[in-house]
This record gives structure tokens, sequence and C-alpha cells, in this order.
């Protein structure tokens, strides 16, 4: 583990936390989460049949920008639903008495927040994550608090974005040299194998790719912001100019379907797993004669 941290340093970070700290306050005030963030979440709700436990309380650790209370909702109508603030996220505009500590929540149809350090441990039955763990600068150390927070028994699922998204913009920005337009995702497989280090049982990952169209170049931009912004530490640092945007937008416009219309691959990773009962040690004896 030493090797990989030296590793890591001399890399640099993965994402630059100051930046998504901006963009995530951006988001919040937009009023409503993004439509792809939506969509994912309708998806992954699907996956929910899968499994037959009925999971109380439920702890969706997407914020505000996860588009999941109608879905876990209809899902658990029962469980109590609490939204987990995760680190970073700016102050929402919630009132200020519907933040206590968990899990004396009482069941309505607007769930109440916590904040991620005052979530406890080993209560949760469902931690529930939508489109959040690829914007983490650690994912491991997220999906070991995800199975601090889990009773025995009890499961996560979680959606994200894989690095098989947006493949057309990154060749254009390679090949104009403009830089790195967004931060590198990380592969469902090495997803796998964090949740099997932070102790998860039976994980199970699956992706789907996503073709989206747009009637122009200039809605394909507008709506790649409402998903949030480049906040990879490689970026290009300076500003653009308007000259740049207009050739950005002619190349936007170049991803043309058969139809005309512009379009854009993202690819949508899935994953479950479950808060295993620690085993106890095997203890040999010795057998005497």
């Amino acid at each position: 583990m030493q090797s990989e941290q030296r590793d890591d340093d001399a890399q640099g970070p993965r994402i630059d936390r100051a930046a998504l700290t901006r963009v995530a306050a951006r988001l919040c005030a937009a009023g409503a989460p993004p439509w792809l963030h939506g969509e994912a979440a309708r998806r992954m709700a699907e996956r929910l049949t899968l499994i037959r436990l009925r999971p109380d309380p439920v702890l969706d650790w997407s914020g505000p920008l996860g588009a999941s209370q109608a879905v876990l909702r209809a899902a658990y109508p029962q469980a109590r639903q609490i939204v987990v603030r995760f680190e970073g996220l700016p102050a929402t505009a919630e009132a200020p008495a519907r933040r206590r500590r968990w899990p004396w929540f009482g069941r309505d149809d607007h769930p109440a927040s916590i904040d991620e350090a005052d979530v406890e441990a080993g209560q949760a039955g469902l931690v529930w994550s939508n489109m959040l763990l690829h914007a983490s600068g650690d994912p491991l150390a997220l999906l070991g608090r995800w199975q601090r927070a889990l009773a025995i028994d009890g499961f996560v699922m979680f959606s994200m974005l894989g690095p098989g998204s947006l493949p057309e913009l990154r060749e254009l920005y390679r090949e104009r040299r403009w830089g790195e337009p967004m931060l590198p995702f990380v592969d469902m497989h090495d997803i796998g194998d964090m949740l099997v280090h932070s102790g998860f049982a039976d994980p199970v990952m699956d992706q789907e790719t996503l073709t989206l169209t747009w009637p122009d170049a200039a809605s394909l931009l507008r709506e790649l912001r409402t998903l949030g912004a480049n906040v990879s530490p490689h970026r290009y640092q300076g500003l653009r100019t308007p000259r740049w945007r207009e050739r950005l937008l002619a190349a936007l416009a170049g991803f043309a379907s058969e139809a005309g219309r512009p379009q854009l691959s993202f690819e949508l990773v899935y994953g479950h797993a479950f808060k295993a009962a620690p085993r106890e040690p095997v203890r040999l004896s010795r057998r005497k004669d």
C-alpha cells in the first residue's frame, strides 16, 4: 500500500476539489437534477427488483443531485429515507429544523438530510448512490464509508459514469490539443476490486452505453453544462475565447447522426454488493493421539 500511495502522490490528485465544490454549488442552485441523473436513477431502480430484502432505513447518498427520492419512495414506501449531504457539497435551501441526527426521522414525503459526518455506523439497510462515485477524489475511501454505514446483510447500490463516456469529446480534444475535456473515470472492474477490498461480498457490476442526440450543437453544449464541468487537474487552465467556443460548436455539430442531429455517448456503470457478517478466524487445535 505504501508504494501505491507514493505513485498517487507522484501523479497528483485525481480531481480538482475546489473546482468540484464550485460546480456542485452551481448545479444545486439550478433547482433540478440533470436529466441524465434522473434516467440513471430510473434504470438503477429497475435492478432493485432482483433483491428481495426490504431495507430500512435507506440512505440516499446522492445529495440533491441524485434525482432519486421518487424512485426510492416507490420501491420502499414504508422505509425511512434519509438524504446524505456528501462532503464538499454546499448547503441547500432546506429548513434548519429538518437537519437532525438519525435514526429518529419520521416517514414523510420530504426526507430530511444529514451531513456525511453524522452517519452512524452499522445502521442502514441500503446505501443508494446515483451518479456520485465517478466524481469522488478517493473512490476507495468512499466505498469504505458506505460499508461502515451499512448493517450486516445490508447492501449498496450505485451508478456512475464509466471510462467509455464521451469518447467523441476526448478524441476531439486530443486532436486539437485542447487539454483534457473531463476527469478520467474509473473502470468498473477496478471498482469491483475496490468493493472487495472494502469488505463487501458478492459484488455485481454491469454497464450500458446510452447515445443521446440534440437538435443542434448549442443545445448539446447547454446540456453538458447541466452535468457539471471539467474538474480534471490537467484541464486547460486559462480562459477560453468566444472564437474558441465557435470552433467547439462547429466541431460538436460534426458529431451528427444519420438524422443530422449531433450525438454523444455515455457509459453508465451499475454496481451492488452486500455487507456480510465478519468471519470468525479459523482455530486449529492440535490432535492428541
